[in-house]
């Protein structure tokens, strides 16, 4: 690792080695201006002199998500409910997720220990930072830290959770009941991730998951492959920033996986997505998760970045759910006709990985390595 040194706002040189401790540890040394190192191009930088106003004002900067029902979903008003699922993936990517029956008690523990954990002391964070991309507990930040030449203001903790068996006993002890409280937040997820897939798969076209004859057989095959994919928790903390206009918290990106349940943090805004030409920012909904979804180019895999802000530190937790590494990644061929073609390569995520590993944030998306035309 480079030791190539840059000034900082108090006059103080800061060895390159510093940024790779995180946002949280440089702002704990006391900075007043962002470093060079974080600062994005003119271009690329979120211009909040005017999205900020409009947001605060409730202008058209600021966008409403479809909301789905999930209690809804599993009642009389299934297939109504289906087709609002069906038009908020195939016009945003996106929908916000309310009534999902994960106990409000469950995701204050959560956001509770999050927060507490990014208060630990660096001695104590440090002990789970690594580089290793695929390393199943990490404390990291920016996006590829490894290769990122412009870092962004991010820090995050990622839990692996498939197999929790297998993985728990490596998860941080410190604050005493992180494990416990991940953990069942993790079952809860990955209980309506499932949940959720079979509703979108049902709206679709797809038959329900749950296989009932011999000729369900890929049913049963697609319901094994959700239920022992990949799922990990990624613990997001953006810290307050001293020129909020210069970087970014998350630089434009599409999710990997094939769901995401974010939990955003309602009273701080900072996630936007990229629609209609402009990025808009996503207004949270008390007690709901904002769901975004992948598939062969029927729904879209929307862009979305992060915006941080001088005020507060932003948490937010995103669950993140794959097949596992070792899964081919194609379209059902139910899915596939003239009307709509196969677009993609079959992949895997060990590829995704692979890839990611190897480029900064600018290089090209994944999925554009991926496409047959």
């Amino acid at each position: 690792m480079g030791l190539a040194a840059v000034e900082s706002n108090n006059g103080h040189e800061v060895e390159e080695s510093t940024y790779q401790r995180g946002v949280k540890h440089l702002c704990e040394g006391g900075i007043e201006r962002v470093p060079r190192k974080y600062v994005f191009p003119v271009s690329e930088r979120p211009h909040l002199g005017t999205e900020r106003s409009d947001v605060c004002c409730g202008g058209n900067w600021n966008l409403k998500l479809p909301v789905i029902d999930f209690a809804q979903l599993q009642g009389s008003n299934r297939s109504q409910v289906l087709e609002h699922l069906a038009d908020a993936c195939e016009e945003y990517g996106f929908f916000q997720l309310v009534n999902h029956g994960i106990p409000s008690q469950v995701i204050e523990e959560l956001r509770s220990v999050g927060r507490r954990f990014f208060e630990l002391p660096y001695e104590e964070r440090c002990k789970y930072m690594n580089l290793d991309m695929r390393s199943p507990v990490r404390c990291g930040t920016s996006f590829n830290q490894n290769k990122d030449q412009i870092l962004c203001w991010r820090d995050f903790l990622k839990l692996s959770c498939h197999s929790l068996p297998q993985h728990l006993p490596s998860w941080p002890s410190n604050p005493s009941d992180l494990r416990e409280v991940a953990a069942n937040y993790s079952l809860k997820t990955k209980f309506l991730y499932l949940k959720l897939m079979e509703a979108i798969l049902e709206s679709l076209g797809v038959k329900e998951i749950a296989p009932k004859s011999m000729e369900d057989q890929e049913n049963d095959w697609m319901a094994k492959d959700l239920e022992n994919g990949s799922q990990i928790v990624m613990v997001n903390c953006y810290p307050a920033c001293p020129e909020p206009d210069l970087t970014l918290g998350m630089p434009p990106h599409s999710d990997y996986g094939m769901l995401t349940l974010l939990l955003q943090d309602e009273s701080v805004q900072g996630l936007q997505i990229h629609h209609g030409g402009r990025w808009l920012t996503v207004e949270p909904i008390s007690n709901s998760f904002v769901v975004n979804i992948f598939s062969n180019g029927r729904f879209k895999s929307v862009l979305h970045r992060v915006l941080v802000n001088s005020s507060s530190t932003r948490i937010s937790f995103a669950s993140l759910h794959s097949l596992s590494l070792d899964s081919t990644v194609r379209p059902l061929p139910k899915l596939i006709d003239e009307a709509n073609p196969r677009r993609y390569k079959d992949t895997d995520f060990a590829s995704f990985l692979n890839y990611i590993s190897s480029v900064g944030h600018k290089g090209k998306n994944f999925l554009d390595t991926r496409k047959l035309t």
